[in-house]
């Protein structure tokens, strides 16, 4: 506890944290989260694990293909903090249902796979006056920022959520290697430590960009 001290591990223990998407970027999230000692997790996805999850999605194996993730999510968090308890909704966050899912949290993470539905949850969260931090990844390299309800967002950058968008990007090409996965994850979970504990600033107003294959950092810088 030397890093956030006692008090900071309390703030954690009476957090609630919302993981929006619960395969690669999520599950990672929501192991370390759990290993974190946040108090409450709120997990949503409405997906299950398949062969082509194995290679990336920490909480995916063998043994559990055709599992919902919500499920296996809420298992491993029991096997891993008894202190943590998890509320899960088995749905596809959408316009209409995202304030109800997000509810009672105090932070969102982006584990989700596309622009539109990241869209969704920052304008939900603008709504609830709670953060989001959005990321994505794809081969060797992720970005990841976080927005408060003031801050310069992605809407900002790509304009409302529209029927138009690409459900994929570029990642649909090169693929995402669990090390980067991992890598994007454990920043997002940092960003969750810094907001409910106070310890360190968040990454606001700016991109982080990450290249893993020249082992280069980034910001690029939006505004305010």
């Amino acid at each position: 506890m030397g890093t956030i001290g006692l008090v900071g591990q309390i703030k954690l223990l009476q957090a609630t944290v919302a993981v929006v998407g619960a395969g690669g970027l999520g599950g990672t999230i929501i192991e370390l989260l759990a290993r974190q000692g946040v108090g409450h997790l709120i997990i949503i996805d409405d997906d299950r694990f398949t062969e082509q999850n194995l290679n990336r999605q920490i909480m995916s194996s063998e043994e559990n293909l055709g599992e919902y993730k919500v499920t296996v999510a809420a298992k491993r968090v029991g096997e891993i903090n008894s202190a943590t308890t998890v509320t899960t909704f088995r749905e596809r966050l959408t316009r209409e249902n995202a304030q109800r899912l997000l509810g009672g949290a105090q932070v969102a993470a982006d584990g989700l796979d596309n622009l539109p539905s990241r869209l969704e949850v920052e304008q939900a969260c603008c709504q609830l006056s709670i953060p989001y931090i959005y990321a994505a990844i794809a081969g060797f390299g992720g970005q990841l920022m976080t927005i408060f309800p003031e801050d310069v967002g992605l809407s900002s950058l790509y304009g409302p959520p529209s029927n138009t968008m690409p459900e994929q990007g570029i990642e649909a090409e090169i693929g995402n290697p669990p090390a980067t996965v991992a890598m994007i994850a454990a920043l997002q979970v940092q960003e969750v430590v810094k907001i409910i504990t106070g310890v360190g600033t968040p990454v606001r107003n700016q991109i982080l960009l990450v290249d893993a294959r020249e082992y280069a950092i980034d910001r690029i810088q939006l505004g305010r």
